[in-house]
Parts: C-alpha cells; sequence; structure tokens
C-alpha cells in the first residue's frame, strides 16, 4: 500500500486520466462549485463532507451473506497492504473516507473459485443525524467467478471508497443499490481494477436518498480488459442523483461499454423539490491503448415538469489505432409516436405512459442476473410510477 501521508501524483501530461490522488485528505484542498468536477453538486446538501466539518458520530452496518466456500471475509485496518490496491481516493470527500474508517471489509474469492450463488454484502446507513465512513473492497483472485449485490439502506450521512480488484482472467458482477431512506446523503468512490482478460459488469441502481453521487473510475492493467458500466436511475422531487464516470483506457486491445438511463418527476411548484440528476461520462483512451473499443450512452426522461437531467459525455481519444470509440447522449419526454401507436391500439394513455417507462429501463434490468433482484427492481420501477401517476 502507498505510504498515506505523501500525495500520490501521476505523471505525464494533463489529461482527465491524471487525477491528482492521495490518500490524505490535507493534500486536497476545499473544492468550490466553479470546478469542473463539482458544478453541479449542491454543497449546501452534502453536510460538511467536502470541507472536514462533518465528523463521525456513529458507524453503518455491514453484513456479508452468502460467502461459501472459498470465500472470506477480513475485518482490517489502514496498515493492510491490500487496501489500495484497486485505487487511491481522488477527491477530498473519498479521502476523508480513507482518513477516517475504523474498519474495512475486505471479500476475496479465492483462485479458480466458481460461485453459483450470489455474495450479498448490505451497507445499513448509520442513522438519521448521524455520520459514517466505510471502506470496503472486493477481490476476485485469477480465473475467479462471481456475482456481488451490494445493497445499501438506512438512514443518515455516509461517504465511502469501494474497491473492486479483479484479477487475470476473473469475471465479476456486481450489483449496487441505492435504496436509500429519504434523509440520507451518501458519496461513493468506486475504483475498478482491471487484470488481464478480466471481465467485469458493474451495475448501478440508484433510487433513494436525498443526495447521492457516485464516482466509479475504471483502470486497466493489463490487455484483454473487459467493462461494462449499467446504470439506472429515479430521481423524485427533491432528490439529487449524480453519476460521474471515467474509464481509463491504459492498455491495448481492452473494451468499454457504458449505458446508464434515468426518469425524473419533480415539483415545478416548488424549485426546492426539484428533481435534479446528473450523468457526467468521462472515456480516456491512452496513447498506448490501441485496439480499444468503448461506446457510452446516457438516456433520460423527464416525466414532469420541475425536473432538470444534466447529461456531459466527453471522450478523449489520443491514438487513431482503434477499432471504436463513440458516445451519445439523449434527455426528453415521452416518444409521442410511441404514445399514439399504443393508443391507436386501445391502450388507455396511462397505461400506454407505464408500458414506455418500464420498456425504456427493461434493458438494464433484464441483464441482472439474480432473479430476486430483477423482481425487486421491477416492484420499485412500478412504485416509482404510482408517485408519478402514470
Amino acid at each position: 500500500m502507498a505510504d498515506p501521508t505523501l500525495p500520490v501524483v501521476s505523471a505525464g501530461p494533463v489529461n482527465k486520466g491524471e487525477q491528482f490522488t492521495s490518500f490524505d485528505v490535507n493534500a486536497f484542498e476545499v473544492p468550490s462549485p466553479r470546478e469542473e468536477a463539482w458544478r453541479f453538486t449542491p454543497f449546501r446538501r452534502l453536510r460538511g463532507l467536502h470541507d472536514g466539518t462533518a465528523e463521525r458520530t456513529a458507524e453503518a452496518t455491514v453484513t456479508v451473506s452468502g460467502a461459501g466456500d472459498g470465500v472470506t471475509v477480513d475485518s482490517v485496518g489502514r496498515a493492510d497492504e491490500r487496501l489500495g490496491q484497486g485505487g487511491v481516493p481522488f477527491d477530498r470527500i473519498a479521502a476523508q473516507a480513507y482518513s477516517s474508517f475504523t474498519e474495512a471489509t475486505v471479500v476475496t474469492v479465492g483462485r479458480e473459485v466458481e460461485l453459483g450463488e450470489p455474495v450479498t454484502i448490505e451497507v445499513t446507513g448509520p442513522g438519521e443525524g448521524q455520520t459514517a465512513f466505510g471502506h470496503l473492497q472486493i477481490r476476485l483472485e485469477p480465473f475467479a467467478r462471481a456475482v456481488v449485490v451490494l445493497d445499501q439502506k438506512g438512514s443518515g450521512t455516509y461517504a465511502e471508497n469501494v474497491e473492486f480488484v479483479v484479477g487475470d482472467s476473473a469475471a465479476l458482477t456486481v450489483v449496487n443499490v441505492h435504496d436509500w431512506a429519504d434523509d440520507a446523503v451518501h458519496v461513493a468512490a468506486h475504483h475498478l481494477r482491471v487484470g488481464r482478460d478480466a471481465t467485469v459488469r458493474h451495475f448501478a441502481i440508484s433510487l433513494g436518498g436525498n443526495l447521492v453521487r457516485l464516482s466509479p473510475v475504471v483502470h486497466y492493467d493489463a490487455p484483454g480488459g473487459d467493462v461494462e458500466l449499467w446504470g439506472l436511475y429515479f430521481a423524485d422531487a427533491g432528490q439529487h442523483l449524480e453519476q460521474r464516470l471515467l474509464v481509463d483506457h491504459s492498455q491495448p486491445n481492452c473494451r468499454s461499454n457504458v449505458v446508464y438511463k434515468g426518469a425524473l418527476q419533480g415539483d415545478a411548484t416548488d424549485r426546492a423539490r426539484e428533481a435534479h440528476t446528473v450523468w457526467i461520462g468521462d472515456v480516456l483512451i491512452r496513447p498506448e491503448a490501441e485496439g480499444t473499443d468503448t461506446f457510452e450512452l446516457n438516456r433520460n426522461l423527464v416525466l414532469t415538469d420541475g425536473a432538470r437531467a444534466d447529461s456531459v459525455p466527453n471522450l478523449e481519444i489520443e491514438t487513431g489505432e482503434i477499432i471504436g470509440a463513440g458516445h451519445a447522449s439523449a434527455t426528453g419526454r415521452f416518444d409521442d409516436e410511441q404514445l399514439f401507436y399504443l393508443q391507436a391500439r386501445g391502450i388507455p394513455e396511462d397505461q400506454a405512459r407505464r408500458l414506455v417507462i418500464r420498456g425504456f429501463f427493461g434493458e438494464i434490468i433484464a441483464k441482472i442476473a439474480v432473479p430476486e433482484l430483477r423482481e425487486r427492481l421491477e416492484a420499485a420501477v412500478e412504485a416509482e410510477l404510482e408517485i408519478a401517476g402514470a
């Protein structure tokens, strides 16, 4: 593990991938809304996570279930040499979380172990009015295969780092569900470290919470890595849901595919109850990353007035020797042609709207390989539609 008292800075030209990184919170300046990385985030709702005034007052509860043969679960301190192998904090909140947790949880799937059932990691917030910090690492040794469900719920303020260290030729599917209570504030940095010929399928499902900001960063350690990032979010009145992704292609012959879809329903009569979503998708292809194949897509469906979706795809290419690279983004209301088609076949408007929304999210939900979780998410979307009156 790198020395936590010293900043770690990448060398080379300045680009999206050359982030300042450090385990030390004091190595970072207090962020400003004028900075690109923070310009969409409502600082007044961060409860001091960004400026050091948020102190740990309680602990979140971490429970691991379904860890059978070939899986180990350890509670460790900051001195454990495995911590930081997935990635180093890249902003002040992530560094604050690293400096402030009391115990980290490390879940390891052994070499060549293939799990038949998912491992579930349940994180429950510290409680209303309380603040906690956490650190979780999920490790797959070479040739291992596993599905991990990271289920986050409860109340309070919670900042964390989550590391995914995926060994050579290993395959990890992780489904992270943010099902927080209405008061919750959650800021998370996800560090994905991908080995040679390794496969990662990362699902981020944001439904609950007052403010949720998730920042996944993908690093490839060797050629042949294959990463897919899937996201689903549904923002109600007063919610701020923010997703900031960076896929750093630094190795040849790697692949990435990003698909995030969101729906919003706000309150047009009260500006403070605006529904706000933010999706920032950064993909960097470095000079040495020949043979890269990448695409990113974001779609947002605005269901009511009083809703705002910010979507910013960014693609930075430093070599022309690639298979393909592209991005697309769109935000809009219902497709009138779809609604007309359904209504012309005798389906009432409210049912037609529901069918369109179900179809909008169906692509992502169908790819989740845990039937009980698919059913839960379908029910959650239905509950959101009840609120929308769709």
